[in-house]
């Protein structure tokens, strides 16, 4: 079973993805692939510092993603060149990552974490889609402690977001992650024991 996992920026996607992997699925992650592509050495690396130059690079040789998300969130255009570079070989490596799991565990849960996963249209490659939700003003608290996140930063992202209400109904199933982390286990236990009814599973 393949299972999208989305929700807007600092809902609790990458929390929820590690609660779902210590239950026993099979997580593939897309922000990972993506720093995977941009890597010294990489194809995808190459073409980023030829289109915008070497200014966004660190002293260590490596792309400076701070530097990355604030060009490409104040600029629609550098945005949209980005995720043409590496949307199709994200979808890629997640085709020929799954079928790679599925070969060797034919009952394999794989939890796709996709952010952008309703935008760019996965569902049709999924099983189900599960949506980690949460208010605005929650998602700004939590951006706000992270580091690297300037106020203009928090507003361009949530201004390029889906709108939640858009992105809810396209889920399956939605998981509200406006409590604590004890009340988010427990919705995703809840989740998980729905998962294995569905997929006929002890």
């Amino acid at each position: 079973m393949r299972i999208g996992l989305t929700g807007g920026v600092a809902s609790g996607k990458s929390t929820v993805a590690e609660m779902l992997r210590t239950l026993g699925a099979h997580i593939l992650d897309a922000d990972l692939m993506a720093r995977e592509l941009v890597e010294p050495g990489q194809p995808a690396f190459a073409e980023i510092v030829r289109q915008w130059g070497p200014q966004y690079l660190q002293a260590d040789g490596c792309l400076d993603r701070s530097l990355l998300r604030e060009r490409i969130f104040s600029d629609p255009a550098a945005k949209k060149w980005l995720e043409s570079l590496l949307h199709p070989q994200i979808r890629q490596l997640f085709l020929d990552r799954s079928q790679s799991l599925q070969k060797d565990l034919s009952e394999a849960v794989i939890v796709w974490v996709v952010p952008l996963l309703v935008e760019n249209h996965y569902q049709v490659l999924l099983d189900q889609v599960l949506v980690i939700d949460c208010p605005n003003a929650l998602q700004i608290e939590r951006l706000q402690l992270r580091p690297g996140w300037s106020n203009a930063q928090i507003e361009a992202v949530l201004a390029a977001q889906l709108p939640r209400a858009e992105r809810n109904a396209a889920a399956d199933y939605v998981i509200n992650n406006e409590k604590d982390v004890q009340a988010l286990h427990e919705a995703v236990l809840v989740y998980w024991e729905a998962v294995h009814k569905v997929c006929g599973f002890a």
